[in-house]
């Protein structure tokens, strides 16, 4: 399993336009083949930087992905919006600590 964190920052007034769009995609980017694991998470309290963490079957689904229409198309729209250039980490888990 490959876990993708995206960490994006907006210009402040793109934040509604990025929310927008990836509501009108998120269930078309869960449901790509190999995609198990789709969340948006909100910086606490810089509210224009966002990241997603998705969780992939391997980094050949993840390639497929991005080399999709799909992505093609969210990023096309998506990548005007930043104020800074993204940051996108692949990772594994090695372990998980339970109560």
């Amino acid at each position: 399993m490959l876990i993708r964190i995206v960490r994006m920052t907006f210009k402040p007034e793109s934040v509604d336009d990025f929310l927008q769009n990836f509501n009108a995609n998120k269930n078309y980017i869960r449901n790509s083949p190999g995609c198990h694991h789709l969340e948006l998470w909100q910086d606490e309290n810089e509210k224009n930087i966002f990241l997603t963490c998705s969780h992939w079957e391997n980094e050949e689904k993840l390639n497929q992905y991005r080399g999709s229409e799909l992505f093609k198309s969210v990023w096309a729209f998506t990548k005007p919006l930043f104020s800074e250039k993204p940051q996108a980490f692949s990772s594994k888990k090695l372990e998980e600590v339970e109560k």
